[in-house]
């Protein structure tokens, strides 16, 4: 690759991504020891004590005020409200002052996972057209920033330059969005208007709140909870409440006041607990699959399992490298400094670790526990793989020197 087509990462984009890069990295060799445990409790004597605890209801509120569910209704649709929260204001952030800004920045990476999500889910659709579980279609899609970065923390920065990073998180951050929007238009089955038109007015005031720069997390706490609530009701899923929520919360354009605003300090504030205790609580009570090895050759010729697997560690390093290719090819995108197309490669590899919203997308996806154990199974065997041949590629690269 000519060096015509390299060019240099300013420190201000670099600094933020180092910061969030330690968190996410480290969050996910914890969500890979949780999901490891999650798999020994259900596979153990304490199998049937694990299934009870989940499926425990838990009210809040008192009579019709109250709101009822089971412990793994409030982990997926209540704790992962605030790791959708979260997403909403990285999502914001990098649209404002990252790498989303721009469209010279954007071009590479939003192509990228834009082939990274159609080419996985239209090789699941190849193996399970016409059969009940084509509703699986958006399992493949996703990539798990927090496992890919992981990764790439193991391999070292010698391996895996700031660049690559860089377009692997920005990539993972358009992937997320588009996951978000599959979730919001397709895995929606009843809608209840009267409950959607309160989430419409509680987003409008947000909205207002933004726009006139009201800064009291109070506004934005209760009215968040309002719009969480309404959603919920809505037959909407309620983790796209999170989503909204952090889109409006206040931020500056300019990188140099982008410190002071309240979503800075949110973010900054809410990334450990997402990062170090939602998420692995969504691991451990989500990856606990009992793994019956009797039908092990059926598990492996299921088109469930072939639609995951190989869409997630096949679909992905074709959506992303092929798109990445062509751009880098035909000269529409550029490569940072010290990144070859041999990262690239290694990087795509890395986004078939599917784990955390592919987990969260198959437990909408299916409503038959045999389908959603096959479907986990697939998801971790796909992020494993990937994960290991991703990381094989990166320590095969040789160092490239600064120019």
């Amino acid at each position: 690759m000519s060096n015509k087509m390299k060019f240099k990462i300013p420190n201000k984009v670099i600094t933020p991504f180092r910061d969030f890069f330690k968190h996410e990295a480290a969050s996910g060799i914890i969500l890979l020891i949780c999901a490891i445990v999650a798999i020994g409790i259900a596979n153990s004597r304490f199998a049937l004590a694990y299934d009870k605890i989940l499926h425990h209801y838990i009210t809040i509120g008192y009579g019709r005020l109250s709101l009822s569910m089971s412990v793994l209704h409030w982990i997926n649709d209540g704790l992962m409200g605030i790791f959708f929260f979260v997403i909403g204001m990285e999502i914001k952030r990098e649209l404002l002052v990252g790498e989303l800004k721009s469209i010279k920045k954007t071009i590479l990476p939003v192509a990228a996972a834009l082939g990274g999500m159609v080419v996985p889910a239209m090789i699941y659709i190849l193996f399970n057209y016409k059969e009940p579980t084509i509703t699986g279609w958006g399992i493949p899609m996703a990539t798990d920033i927090a496992f890919a970065l992981a990764v790439l923390s193991l391999v070292g920065s010698k391996k895996a330059p700031k660049g690559i990073v860089v377009f692997l998180t920005a990539l993972a951050i358009v992937d997320d969005l588009g996951a978000i929007l599959v979730i919001a238009i397709f895995y929606t089955n009843q809608i209840f208007f009267s409950a959607i038109f309160i989430a419409v007015i509680a987003l409008i005031i947000l909205i207002l709140g933004n726009r006139f720069k009201i800064n009291y997390i109070l506004f934005y706490a209760v009215l968040g909870i309002i719009l969480w609530i309404s959603v919920l009701k809505s037959g909407i899923h309620a983790t796209i409440a999170g989503v909204l929520l952090g889109m409006t919360i206040p931020a500056s354009k300019d990188n140099e006041t982008f410190k002071d605003s309240m979503l800075y300090k949110l973010e900054h504030a809410l990334t450990p607990w997402s990062a170090f205790v939602i998420m692995p609580i969504f691991a451990l009570a989500n990856s606990g699959v009992t793994i019956d090895f009797k039908n092990f050759l059926t598990l492996i010729v299921s088109p469930i399992n072939l639609g995951i697997l190989l869409g997630l560690f096949l679909g992905k390093q074709i959506g992303i490298f092929g798109a990445s290719y062509l751009l880098i090819r035909f000269k529409i995108a550029k490569l940072s400094s010290r990144v070859t197309i041999k990262h690239i490669y290694a990087a795509s590899l890395l986004g078939g670790i599917g784990f955390t919203m592919s987990l969260f997308i198959s437990s909408l996806s299916f409503s038959d526990n045999t389908f959603i154990s096959i479907a986990k199974v697939s998801i971790i065997s796909a992020s494993i793989l990937s994960a290991v041949l991703g990381s094989l590629i990166f320590k095969s690269i040789k160092p490239q020197t600064q120019k």
